[in-house]
């Protein structure tokens, strides 16, 4: 939603040979669940000051294939050169930045080789020299470093770090964590709302921000000493993790959290002096949340994100606003755009702004003149993420996927259009797929077009019709447009299944009163809109329209839900961290207020939740479901999957429950996520193959 042995004796005896629904044929690297959790998965990207060099994460397995390992390699921006791996170790590396030196500076909780007492490594800032050669620490603090911004010009660095309430002092922080450890108390007081978010518990840290001055070069020698930014922050958030520094290195603007409201909270922008002289609140919208900044080139301006705080009647919607550093005056950039922008940067000359939006299907890239004017669209197909904009005004630089490519560096021209660019040497390329992807359209109820995706398997056609499943996401203000690791039709694919992944109502990147048809009525528009995509594809003749399954995640698996209530025409429904139960929902996730807003007070206004949770229809139940839930889920609570389960079971719903004790709204490790698609692709073989159902060995 908006807002992963039983065999010590011999571990590899324990897995499954063959897998689930796979041949002794290793085909395609979807077909055996080892392969495609072995595929190189590419996580961020940071240009170099100068232009001449990329940075790229690369999760791997680890030799124990348990967990995903990243490390940090490097793309040559100009395509000549193959990829080469910069760095390597046990923990891995992640969040990488450039010094204006040339340095790499990169977080990772590898040891000290230094220390003369090594102990438990947290996370730290390390420095790869700009000639190669060893990293080494430059930054830590006792809770570890959790994030780094790097000045563009003066090489300033500001690095995020949780510290306990009077820990501004590292001497002082590991003195607490130590009393706490010591004594054994593990509780928090909280006196704020919210107390915890997505996967992990909130306080008694908070993020402070600490300057460090100018990256350390290989020549420092003594200790950075660091100054504390935020010695006001205090729990839940703090000062929050999201900061831009000035390419000077004077200024430092962040997203601060305050009250919105007795229980709920927003975001404004804030700019502090990094010398220690004071902090003014920068932009500050009671109606809205404004974070997403960055700087100009020259330091006198900020482009940022307005994004307006939803009501009952309203659902949110998004702008960008240019504002003066120094004056603090704001204008709207995009004042009649109706797509949601983000990730704003500035163009080389400080003319135009860059920025990211869902448009039809897609994320792409667009520019719009500071001055004033319509943005213009760069990029065709595809989703885009990351940008980087070369500092001479070259080339722009991003990830780029789409459900045909896993994502992967690549480069674009500034200024043209229609840009379709062809990717970056890199670690991360798929060169084959199990099939092959459409874009195919349905007309819903109302008249409204309904946008989808359509993965073909090889081999369907009319002789031979695939098996379909209908793939609902998540958010729900989102939509399908780009690759995920976790929700991958090529592994159904690979196994003789189309896949149709419908955008419907609430879905953005189709304009604001496309999300309106669906704001506080889950039910109604997002339901009649799936079902008529379904409807439209069913009518191919590649498709088998009596072998059919429903699945979907968080607000797909709230779809799910509502689905098996209100039709019988498939044959299984998977629902994953999906609502159930919404007036409980509301107010058991980790952020009640964003809900209730949408929703209403459910003592007040019952009346959405009576209308739109599926646990008022459970007796319509007729179809088989697979429930999945992972008990670290603070955003669906695992309380949802245990009424659904409990209700399906007392009424004789032929049903399965997949619970994972460690993952959180995700599956993220490797053995968990193969146990996933292991589950969900043997009971789709029972139900709608009409196979015996196989249950994994590892269960």
């Amino acid at each position: 939603m908006s807002p992963s042995d039983p065999s010590a004796a011999d571990p590899s005896a324990a897995a499954p040979d063959p897998e689930v629904g796979e041949t002794d044929d290793p085909g395609h690297p979807f077909l055996r669940l080892a392969d495609f959790a072995a595929l190189p998965r590419i996580g961020a990207l940071a240009l170099s000051t100068d232009g001449s060099r990329l940075a790229v994460s690369v999760a791997t397995l680890d030799p124990a294939k348990k967990k995903w390992q990243s490390a940090l390699w490097e793309v040559d921006p100009t395509g000549a050169r193959p990829a080469r791996r910069l760095t390597r170790s046990a923990p891995g590396e992640s969040s990488p930045v450039w010094a204006p030196d040339g340095s790499l500076l990169f977080i990772s909780a590898r040891p000290d080789p230094t220390a003369a007492e090594p102990g438990e490594p947290t996370p730290a800032l390390w420095s790869l020299p700009a000639g190669g050669g060893e990293a080494r620490p430059v930054l830590s603090r006792p809770g570890g470093i959790s994030g780094v911004a790097v000045a563009a010009d003066s090489g300033d660095v500001v690095v995020a770090a949780p510290t306990l309430p009077g820990g501004a002092e590292a001497e002082a922080d590991e003195e607490r964590r130590k009393a706490r450890a010591d004594a054994g108390v593990t509780a928090v007081l909280h006196e704020t709302y919210p107390v915890r978010h997505w996967d992990h518990d909130l306080g008694p840290a908070a993020p402070h921000l600490f300057w460090a001055g100018p990256a350390p070069t290989e020549e420092s020698e003594e200790p950075v000493p660091l100054r504390d930014l935020t010695p006001e922050a205090t729990p839940p958030h703090g000062a929050g993790e999201e900061f831009t520094l000035s390419p000077d290195g004077r200024l430092l603007v962040r997203s601060e959290e305050v009250p919105d409201g007795p229980a709920g909270r927003r975001n404004r922008l804030v700019v502090t002096a990094t010398d220690g002289s004071g902090t003014r609140v920068l932009v500050d919208d009671p109606l809205a949340d404004v974070y997403g900044a960055a700087f100009s080139p020259d330091g006198a301006a900020i482009v940022c994100v307005r994004e307006s705080l939803s009501t009952f009647a309203e659902p949110p919607n998004y702008t960008l606003l240019l504002v003066d550093v120094a004056e603090g005056t704001v204008r709207d950039l995009t004042p009649d755009v109706d797509r949601w922008p983000s990730a704003p940067q500035f163009a080389a000359d400080g003319a135009a702004v860059y920025f990211l939006a869902d448009d039809d299907g897609r994320h792409a890239v667009f520019r719009v003149p500071v001055d004033g004017g319509a943005p213009v669209r760069l990029a065709g197909d595809g989703a885009y993420s990351h940008l980087q904009v070369a500092a001479d005004g070259s080339a722009l630089y991003a990830l780029r996927s789409a459900y045909d490519s896993p994502p992967v560096p690549v480069r674009l021209d500034p200024v043209a259009t229609g840009l379709e660019p062809e990717p970056l040497p890199s670690p991360g390329t798929v060169d084959t797929l199990p099939g092959t992807l459409h874009e195919v359209e349905a007309t819903a109820a109302d008249g409204t077009r309904v946008q989808s995706w359509l993965v073909l398997p090889e081999g369907a056609s009319a002789d031979s019709p695939a098996p379909l499943v209908l793939w609902i996401h998540g958010g729900p203000l989102m939509s399908w447009n780009s690759w995920s690791w976790r929700w991958c039709p090529w592994v159904l694919a690979a196994r003789g299944y189309a896949v149709l992944l419908p955008n419907p109502a609430l879905s953005q990147g189709f304009g604001q009163d496309f999300v309106r048809r669906g704001w506080g009525r889950w039910g109604e528009a997002p339901y009649t809109d799936l079902m008529a995509a379904v409807d439209a594809v069913e009518q191919r003749p590649d498709i088998d329209a009596s072998r059919t399954a429903a699945m979907g995640g968080s607000f797909g698996g709230y779809m799910a839900n509502w689905i098996a209530t209100q039709t019988d025409r498939f044959q299984a429904i998977v629902s994953h961290a999906g609502l159930w139960h919404i007036d409980s929902f509301t107010s058991t996730t980790d952020a009640a207020y964003y809900w209730e807003k949408e929703w209403g007070d459910p003592l007040a206004d019952p009346g959405r939740y009576e209308k739109n949770s599926p646990h008022r229809y459970a007796d319509a139940i007729r179809t088989p479901m697979l429930v999945i839930h992972g008990d670290k889920d603070y955003r669906v609570p695992v309380g949802e999957a245990l009424h659904l389960w409990y209700d399906l079971q007392k009424r004789g719903v032929p049903s399965k429950f997949l619970y994972f004790p460690d993952e959180n709204h995700w599956v993220l490790t490797p053995g968990n996520s193969t146990v996933w698609y292991e589950t969900v692709l043997a009971f789709l073989a029972e139900h709608v193959l009409d196979e015996p159902w196989q249950r994994p060995a590892l269960l």
